[in-house]
């Protein structure tokens, strides 16, 4: 039996990536690519939650979102 804080956990991670697929689905498409890394933000949101969990991940993808402007870096950058 899952502790409640894993349950709340997954489920919070299962929430995100749904809101990002949702990003990826309807705003993406209209706005371009504009991400100069690789994997995209958004994918690198998703995979940085799956691996490391809702909170953590976010913060990860959070941090990743926050450098993707034109002064910041570019290129390969797994999470």
């Amino acid at each position: 039996m899952l502790s409640i804080s894993v349950a709340i956990s997954w489920l919070l991670s299962r929430i995100l990536i749904f809101l990002v697929r949702c990003y990826q689905w309807t705003l993406s498409p209209l706005i371009g690519r504009q991400c100069r890394f690789q994997p995209t933000c958004s994918n690198y949101f998703i995979q940085a939650v799956e691996k490391y969990g809702a909170f953590q991940g976010a913060y990860k993808g959070l941090v990743r979102i926050a450098r993707c402007h034109p002064w910041g870096g570019s290129g390969h950058d797994p999470p």
